[in-house]
């Protein structure tokens, strides 16, 4: 267990075995991925069945643009959560508290303009996308509800951040519970009962977030009330403002990129006809599922990596850096046949069309097939943001998207059969895993870090790289 007051009852990722940390930490955020796939799939399970096709591909194609929005914001709540994963390995419980104080005042500070962002520009967003005029008004009520809750969205994954560095990777679990519970009773209260179409499944996803953000602020009051959590602003700590737009900044402005060009994939599909964008999205549900494992392991390995790199434990750095990957492939392969194998079933749930059946089915296949290679590169991308190191995983996830995947659609759809699209992913997903190897034998700088040699201590204000002393 951790050595300071704050989390002496968390998970210490500097102490023990490495693959037990890693599977204690990782087994809360795999159960609480798999509530919030489970809300996300009734949410798309009861408006296939009660809205029809056209209002299911409304909510697939809807779900870039809000990404592209929110996600540059969740990229800086994991840089709260590094930060604060290298204080604790430092000890430093003070700095904990001034970098929680910050996150809490940013989180309004992105919310509200999100929110009223999307709300102008969805109509404008979804044109240029191409979604198709039948489904076009839709999407626009579905997106801009969902980002109407933005600031709900945005406080819950920032609070999850601090709590995941700190090592309470529990807490979530109970956070997602209390949303997936409150939107599958919205769901069938606004959709099923109240024939709401997919305004009613955006305002459920919209107040179920809200809910769980409230419940996260009531908790950490609670449990760590040595943070002086509030939930509403205080101040913000210039320094510690600087650190984490450092970090998170680059982490959060790929993961948009990313989102970006996740919309600009969304217009090949869109390009396919309805029953292809319906298929695709139900895919996704399935897909999603599957991608539980590569989620909660990368979120242990940046913990597991900043508490190290804050404790200068260089030695267990250089055993998770191989453990770690190795882990997350081996599980996502192993999710992913599983789930190949009775695919058709569970995709039959969401519709009975047999074209969008037949799509759906090749989709989750491509998919599943090639997640592990996804799971190794996010697995040693984690662990290499949590020293702080985020240009390379910045530059790699961008070319994985707009040098590799975006090109290769563009090639499939044009000279081949455009319902095969999805190859693009196994393509991209190969490239990332060999350059992120490549970086970890290779890279002069990150080699330092995990050589023999002791490190400096940190420097000035927050937190800075720490370079092994020559």
């Amino acid at each position: 267990m951790v050595r300071t007051g704050m989390n002496k009852k968390k998970i210490d990722m500097t102490q023990g075995s490495i693959i037990r940390n890693v599977i204690m930490f990782a087994i809360p955020i795999v159960i609480g991925n798999i509530l919030q796939q489970l809300y996300t799939t009734v949410d798309t399970l009861v408006v296939g069945r009660y809205c029809g096709d056209a209002s299911l591909a409304a909510v697939g194609t809807s779900s870039q643009p809000v990404e592209v929005l929110l996600c540059i914001f969740l990229g800086i709540g994991s840089g709260v959560s590094i930060l604060i994963s290298q204080r604790i390995g430092a000890g430093d419980e003070e700095k904990v508290k001034d970098i929680a104080e910050t996150a809490t005042s940013f989180v309004y500070m992105a919310g509200v303009p999100i929110a009223l962002l999307g709300y102008l520009g969805a109509p404008v967003i979804l044109k240029i996308m191409g979604v198709p005029e039948n489904v076009l008004d839709q999407a626009v009520v579905y997106t801009r509800l969902v980002l109407f809750g933005a600031l709900g969205n945005i406080g819950y994954n920032m609070n999850a951040g601090i709590l995941r560095g700190i090592g309470d990777s529990m807490a979530s679990l109970w956070f997602l519970f209390v949303s997936g519970i409150s939107n599958v009773i919205l769901d069938l209260v606004l959709v099923a009962g109240l024939r709401m179409d997919v305004g009613g499944a955006a305002m459920a996803t919209s107040i179920s977030m809200v809910l769980s953000w409230v419940t996260s602020v009531i908790y950490i009051k609670r449990k760590y009330p040595e943070l002086g959590f509030t939930f509403l602003p205080r101040r913000i700590h210039g320094d510690d403002m600087k650190s984490i737009l450092a970090i998170g900044l680059p982490v959060g402005l790929n993961n948009s990129l990313f989102s970006f060009g996740h919309m600009a994939m969304q217009t090949l599909v869109n390009a396919q006809g309805y029953q292809f964008m319906a298929g695709a999205s139900v895919a996704g549900r399935l897909t999603g599922i599957t991608n539980v494992a590569i989620t909660a392991v990368s979120a242990a390995a940046a913990t597991f990596s900043g508490q190290n790199f804050g404790a200068k434990r260089f030695d267990r750095l250089r055993q998770g850096y191989i453990l770690i990957p190795l882990i997350n492939g081996v599980v996502t392969l192993v999710l992913g046949l599983l789930f190949i194998s009775f695919r058709m079933p569970v995709l039959g749930l969401f519709s009975k069309d047999p074209t969008v059946l037949m799509y759906a089915g090749r989709y989750a296949v491509a998919i599943m097939l090639s997640q592990w290679c996804y799971a190794v590169f996010n697995s040693i991308s984690n662990i290499v943001n949590g020293v702080g190191f985020v240009k390379y995983t910045t530059v790699i996830n961008l070319m994985m998207l707009w040098a590799v995947r975006i090109p290769a659609a563009y090639i499939i759809n044009r000279y081949f059969d455009g319902t095969f699209i999805m190859l693009c992913f196994p393509i991209s997903f190969v490239f990332g895993m060999i350059c992120m190897i490549g970086y970890y034998i290779f890279s002069p700088s990150f080699g330092e870090i995990i050589g023999k040699k002791e490190s400096r201590t940190f420097h000035g204000q927050g937190i800075r790289e720490m370079i092994p002393a020559k």
